[in-house]
């Protein structure tokens, strides 16, 4: 696991890394880039230099297939806070991507384990996800796989816990009662299945699931520590995520930083 500190904008980041990525890897009709995307405030920046790449002619979309992480239950897609909604707000109705070529969970399909079987499935006729972006929440859940949930869960119905609710009132006029109280969502062991993966995670609130996943070995009370067994997994923090990494850590970082001050990131493996 790679762990980056950047004094960069998180976003821009990795709208940066993906281009790079989606152009290396040269999709084609016949191989196509699959693409795990989130929603949320950490990641706006992240669309917005996505759709600045793309103005640019920096980088298609026409053979790149997306999949959300998740959806709210119940919430018609045309109201502004659905994550079909936001979606299209911050990204798909600015670039070149085949309509055909996104899928966002139904939160009001006629049978909800259905839609989460059939999304899975998809996921697999696509060849798999090459990939997955994502955030972290307080209390270090991933996606909405709140602690306790088993490393290897699938795409799933999920009632939302008190703080997820809480976290979320900001985007529903801080009206506990216009907020979703379930959602669908892909399980840990969908995102992990990724040939890569990459988290944005900023600022103090996110800190304590920082030091677990870097100083705790992996356990399903804290869901993101799940990538501490990834592979080919990226953490990119800014430096109120680190606060409460202990003093060996933070002296890496240091020392990471004293050596090469021109640069604006720098990794340390985990």
């Amino acid at each position: 696991m790679r762990f980056v500190l950047t004094d960069q904008n998180l976003g821009q980041w990795a709208a940066d890394y993906i281009v790079e990525k989606i152009n290396r890897f040269a999709p084609t009709a016949d191989k196509k880039f699959v693409l795990g995307l989130p929603t949320g405030g950490t990641v706006v920046d992240m669309y917005a230099g996505l759709c600045a790449a793309y103005e640019q002619r920096k980088v298609s979309f026409k053979q790149v297939v997306t999949f959300n992480m998740d959806e709210y239950v119940s919430l018609p897609k045309t109201h502004p806070e659905s994550y079909y909604a936001y979606m299209h707000r911050n990204l798909f109705d600015h670039i070149d991507i085949d309509p055909s070529n996104v899928h966002i969970l139904n939160g009001n399909a006629p049978h909800l384990e259905q839609e989460c079987e059939k999304y899975e499935r998809a996921i697999a006729f696509n060849g798999g996800i090459e990939l997955f972006l994502g955030g972290v929440g307080r209390n270090g859940h991933l996606a909405f796989n709140e602690p306790g949930t088993p490393f290897s869960s699938r795409t799933h119905r999920v009632a939302l816990t008190k703080s997820t609710i809480e976290a979320n009132a900001r985007f529903f006029e801080n009206d506990l009662s216009k907020v979703p109280t379930e959602a669908l969502t892909v399980g840990i062991g969908t995102v992990t299945d990724a040939r890569e993966v990459l988290i944005l995670v900023k600022g103090e609130k996110k800190a304590a699931a920082m030091r677990r996943l870097v100083e705790e070995p992996p356990t399903v009370d804290c869901p993101i520590t799940a990538l501490r067994n990834h592979p080919n997994a990226t953490i990119l923090v800014d430096e109120g995520a680190c606060k409460e990494l202990s003093a060996a850590t933070q002296e890496k970082l240091r020392v990471l930083r004293e050596r090469a001050p021109e640069q604006k990131s720098w990794t340390l493996e985990i």
